[in-house]
């Protein structure tokens, strides 16, 4: 019998304890959608309180919550209607369909996605690509639309989409957001939601899904001031790096380079996108995923997206896949808030104000309306419109220069326009943000947390989930099912409820299989209500991943267990060792 791989362990256990498991199985389940139970949800909000502690709190981030279906034109002027499509190919015999780029990977082409839909064609012809499911002939492969599209309201020219991200409901928002801000850069704005992508072939659980959630994380800062001033909390923090000029050169070896050393080389582009790819390498390790077990790859030109002018993508190892991308760290530049500015109308600037005042002389022009009749006659009104789509300052540049000004097919000369020079002082200037962003799939965090957490003791199974985003905190358990111990251990129960911990309540069979349950799930602590704790109201505590043992008194726990939790005090502090 073949040996069961790390996804399918964590697979069977996140099934059987409630962590996820498929989607809607009593009709057959549907690919590309999970459903996560009562210790995945726990887990999610587990590693989402952590994510706000490293990256939300200590910059003060905004953190918004915005529709998943937006109007067809948000994504119009994202570009995301014309650029989210990936190679489709059909199954001739049995109408399933898969990823071009997928299957062509699979038979060892490198970079398959940067072929066009002829490319791939010639490749699967020239190596015999058939149907992986049933072998049979592959038709011509197309685009496919990898956004959810939908109609709002009842009018069917009003086309919605699922957004596949969930940055641009931040940058739609923008103007808001900035008031919120105080009008002061850099500022950041985080949106943690639902996103949407019609994927053609899921087909790596948790890993790739249809329907997920999505931390967005949007960095504003100025374009002419892109210094990092916390640069210095993580200067030399070391970063596993694959950049674009070492892939190029077929190496698959990352370079360990220190953020300062990867700046200076030019590695990484943007202060701020280092500062952020440091804190996304301590999260991983917050959330139990060792150094050595993580990198990040630089896209290469072909493989960003289409906003994106640098791309990193934040690489976790797994069992079964290899590399898996967690997270990705794109440098945006204005690109998104130009765009939503020419498409809306509305002034996405920011303002920028000087240190001290400056004075400048402004130009303005104004037709001589009288004169122009005079000259033109009917064409005057023509030649007026055409006037005032040109520019102040060009106008008047070429009258002092030339004398007169061509105004299209017509000459204007001074006869015609009167130049107005006035003085003014200026405070400051408008510009259009740039952005850095980390952007973070939750799914992904919380299976390869799931991963790197299963270990197996003496044939059991032991959940070492970092002791801060365990779903389950403390189990509670009486020694036996009589003489008052489970009316004691609800008693305690209830007090570390009220304390504000996440507690479990189990006198189910014995104490050795409840303290199994315990290590199966995760839980750091596993307290045991005895007979002496009638006698003097002490309780053993037992450590979930060493099994040793201490004892404490019942009122100390909670100051205990939070300065425990909050890594102020390890197990061995607790109490006296048994």
């Amino acid at each position: 019998m073949a040996r069961k791989d790390k996804y399918e362990l964590v697979s069977e256990l996140a099934r059987r304890r409630g962590f996820f498991w498929p989607a809607v199985e009593i009709y057959g389940g549907v690919s590309g959608f999970i459903c996560y139970g009562p210790l995945g949800v726990l887990l999610k909000e587990r590693i989402i309180r952590k994510f706000r502690e490293i990256y939300v709190k200590p910059l003060g981030a905004l953190e918004i919550d915005s529709p998943v279906i937006m109007p067809s034109k948000v994504f119009e002027a994202s570009g995301h209607v014309e650029h989210f499509k990936e190679p489709m190919v059909e199954c001739l015999k049995c109408g399933r369909k898969f990823r071009a780029d997928h299957l062509l990977e699979d038979a060892g082409v490198k970079d398959a996605e940067k072929l066009s839909l002829e490319q791939m064609m010639a490749e699967m012809a020239s190596r015999g690509i058939r149907c992986p499911e049933c072998g049979g002939e592959l038709g011509r492969p197309s685009y496919f639309t990898t956004m959810f599209v939908t109609t709002i309201g009842p009018y069917s020219d009003a086309v919605g989409y699922g957004r596949p991200e969930a940055a641009q409901g931040i940058f739609v928002e923008f103007k808001r957001l900035y008031e919120q801000a105080r009008k002061r850069l850099p500022f950041a704005v985080v949106q943690i939601g639902r996103a949407l992508r019609n994927e053609i072939s899921p087909r790596q659980g948790p890993i790739r899904l249809r329907e997920f959630t999505i931390i967005d994380y949007e960095f504003f800062f100025d374009p002419e001031d892109p210094s990092c001033p916390r640069l210095h909390e993580v200067e030399n923090e070391v970063l596993r790096l694959l950049p674009a000029e070492v892939r190029l050169k077929g190496s698959e070896k990352p370079v360990e380079l220190t953020v300062r050393e990867a700046l200076e080389r030019g590695y990484i582009k943007v202060e701020w996108m280092a500062y952020f790819m440091a804190l996304a390498k301590r999260l991983l390790e917050e959330l139990g995923v060792p150094a050595d077990k993580q990198r990040f790859i630089e896209k290469l030109e072909w493989e960003r997206a289409h906003y994106s002018v640098q791309g990193y993508d934040q690489e976790v190892w797994t069992e079964r896949w290899g590399w898996v991308e967690v997270s990705g760290h794109n440098y945006r530049t204005d690109y998104d808030l130009s765009r939503h500015t020419k498409w809306s109308g509305v002034d996405l600037t920011a303002f920028r104000e000087f240190k001290e005042p400056i004075t400048v002389e402004k130009v303005s022009v104004k037709p001589k309306v009288k004169e122009i009749k005079r000259d033109f006659g009917q064409k005057a009104p023509e030649v007026l419109k055409l006037l005032s789509g040109m520019e102040d300052e060009a106008i008047a540049k070429a009258l002092e220069e030339e004398g007169r000004v061509a105004v299209g097919p017509y000459t204007l000369t001074g006869e015609h326009i009167a130049v107005v020079k006035a003085k003014r002082e200026v405070r400051g200037k408008h510009i259009i943000p740039h952005v850095v962003e980390p952007s973070f799939g939750l799914d992904r965090l919380a299976y390869v947390a799931l991963e790197h957490a299963y270990t197996v003791r003496d044939e059991r199974i032991v959940l070492k989930l970092p002791r801060d985003i365990a779903p389950i905190q403390v189990a509670v358990l009486p020694l036996v099912s009589r003489d008052g111990l489970p009316e004691k251990a609800r008693e305690v129960y209830e007090f570390l409820l009220s304390e504000g911990f996440d507690v479990e309540y189990d006198e189910a069979g014995s104490i050795g299989r409840r303290y199994a349950r315990c290590d199966e799930i995760g839980i750091p602590i596993a307290i045991t209500i005895d007979y002496q704790t009638l006698e003097d109201d002490t309780v053993t505590l037992r450590d979930r991943d060493t099994w040793g043992q201490v004892r404490t008194a019942i009122s100390g726990l909670p100051d205990r267990l939070h300065a425990f939790f909050r890594r102020k005090l390890e197990f061995s502090e607790l109490g006296k060792p048994i």
